[in-house]
Formats: C-alpha cells, sequence, structure tokens
C-alpha cells in the first residue's frame, strides 16, 4: 500500500514538472544570437559586425539565412575576407552578406522536391535546388550545400551552408 501511494506520489510530481515545463516557453534566440552561439559561424558574426548588420538581423524578419561556416570564408581566395572587412570596403562586405538573406522563413521542407529562383536583400536572386542527390534529399543553394537546415531563430530561419555565396 505505501508502494502505491509512493509511485503516485512520484508520478504526480513528474506530471506537475511537465506541466510546469510547458508553462514557461522557452524563446528561441534571434539569428543573430543563434549565430554567436554556434562556433563554427564566428567569421560570420564578426563579418556582420563589421558590415553594421547586426542590428537588421535582429529585427522582426522573417528573414531565412543562408550562413557560411568559418572554413567557407577560409576556403575564400588568400587575404579575401580581410579585404572585405577593411572600412573602406564595407558597401562591398554588405552587398556579399545581404546576398545570403532572404526574406521570409524558409524551411528545407518548402523546398525539398523543387528548384526556385529565390530574390535576396541584396537584389539578386538564388538558385536554391531541392532536387539534389540520389533520393532528393538534401538542398543546394547557388552549388553551396546545406550541411546544417532549418535553424530556427524567434525572426527567422537559418540554414549553414558550406561554400560562401558571391553576387
Amino acid at each position: 500500500m505505501e508502494r502505491r501511494s509512493a509511485l503516485k506520489l512520484i508520478g504526480g510530481a513528474a506530471a506537475l514538472l511537465t506541466l510546469t515545463a510547458c508553462a514557461q516557453p522557452e524563446t528561441a534566440p534571434d539569428i543573430v544570437d543563434l549565430a554567436i552561439a554556434t562556433p563554427e559561424l564566428s567569421t560570420l558574426v564578426t563579418a556582420l559586425q563589421a558590415a553594421d548588420l547586426v542590428d537588421t538581423l535582429r529585427g522582426p524578419g522573417p528573414f531565412t539565412v543562408f550562413a557560411p561556416t568559418n572554413a567557407a570564408f577560409a576556403a575564400l581566395p588568400a587575404g579575401t575576407v580581410e579585404n572585405l572587412l577593411l572600412p573602406e570596403n564595407k558597401d562591398q562586405l554588405v552587398s556579399v552578406l545581404t546576398y545570403h538573406v532572404v526574406p521570409g522563413a524558409i524551411t528545407s521542407g518548402e523546398v525539398l522536391g523543387q528548384r526556385l529562383d529565390v530574390a535576396t536583400v541584396q537584389g539578386g536572386t538564388l538558385d536554391v535546388n531541392g532536387i539534389v542527390g540520389k533520393f532528393g534529399s538534401g538542398v543546394r543553394v547557388n552549388g553551396a550545400n546545406v550541411i546544417t537546415a532549418d535553424i530556427i531563430a524567434s525572426n527567422g530561419v537559418v540554414h549553414i551552408i558550406d561554400q560562401v555565396l558571391l553576387p
């Protein structure tokens, strides 16, 4: 009899903890905070700061960001990143970075099995190809592979890519 009471008490406590956890919704970080918390996006964060785009990408959005990894930036010709980060090249840096941003929140599920031309904030278009691989299970953007898809932020979605997209 005492064992049943103890089990009911434990079960009731677990239910209460579950309800409490559900009653306290966690808010997702915004796109910038998400990038800051992702070590492999530190070069992107540095570039966003140099381009004065942090406040924009903390805005309400929604935005879709194709976020190049540090390795993607490192694969650019020697000196490219350092040159783009110079104050006198800010306009060019803004152009490159905003070419990675699409208005609206687009998840990989919305493009799988399709090929779309998507307008960027920069004014260009991206070829978003959701028909890749033997079974169409992947997404490419202008030839870059989406290596981590659908990271949901409070103001949009981030897809980590393996190349820097150039307008």
